[in-house]
């Protein structure tokens, strides 16, 4: 791990898919110490100890050690939500720059890296950062991420100010009918979808 970066990485990125796979098999543990990683997960020596901190980046551990709710809904039915929060927390400086970071092809993934942390572009460190990105990354879920979080869903309900064309025209006894609408929104980063969306809306249903 390099502590001066704002991005972290492992020399031997491997060892995060084979902690990460072991983790979703073992019990949860108090605390996610050296020994746990030797013995319950069989992974000794000094190489595979980079991964605690590497961990505690990505937000899987408290600083102390500590499994957090992330590291329980990873071992769980939503582990590729928690692997594509963990993704996002420890590169949060790659989402600064691409909110689109994880859809990066290779190239553009080391040039997005050599921006943020401004080092060689064949160098070591800059390979081992985008290594350990993609192997976080092949556990993560973005699609299932969306839903969860609600991106891209606008609800409007037609109760309010009695709108959305005539929901409650023609109606007698006082009876009042509302809806909520589910709008998916696709992703992209192009605004002008977004406005044609938008105003098609305004103009066929809410007038």
């Amino acid at each position: 791990m390099a502590d001066d970066e704002s991005l972290p990485y492992l020399n031997a990125p491997g060892n995060i898919t084979k902690v990460l796979n072991k983790i979703k098999e073992a019990e949860t543990p108090p605390r996610f110490t050296g020994d746990y990683l030797a013995t319950t997960l069989q992974m000794p020596g000094g190489s595979p100890k980079p991964v605690i901190p590497f961990l505690k980046r990505t937000g899987f551990l408290a600083s102390d050690g500590v499994p957090t709710e992330m590291y329980k809904r990873f071992r769980g039915s939503e582990s590729g939500v928690a692997a594509s929060e963990a993704l996002r927390q420890g590169y949060k400086a790659l989402y600064r720059v691409n909110e689109y970071a994880h859809d990066a092809t290779d190239a553009k993934l080391t040039d997005l890296i050599v921006q943020v942390t401004g080092a060689e572009k064949g160098s070591a460190r800059v390979r081992s950062i985008a290594s350990s990105f993609q192997a976080l990354k092949a556990f993560a879920n973005f699609s299932e991420s969306a839903k969860k979080t609600g991106d891209g869903e606008v609800e409007l309900n037609a109760d309010e100010a009695g709108s959305a064309g005539g929901s409650e025209k023609g109606l007698q006894g006082g009876i009042q009918l509302a809806y909520t609408i589910n709008l998916h929104l696709p992703a992209t980063p192009d605004i002008a979808v977004f406005d044609a969306i938008f105003r098609s809306l305004k103009e066929h249903l809410i007038q």
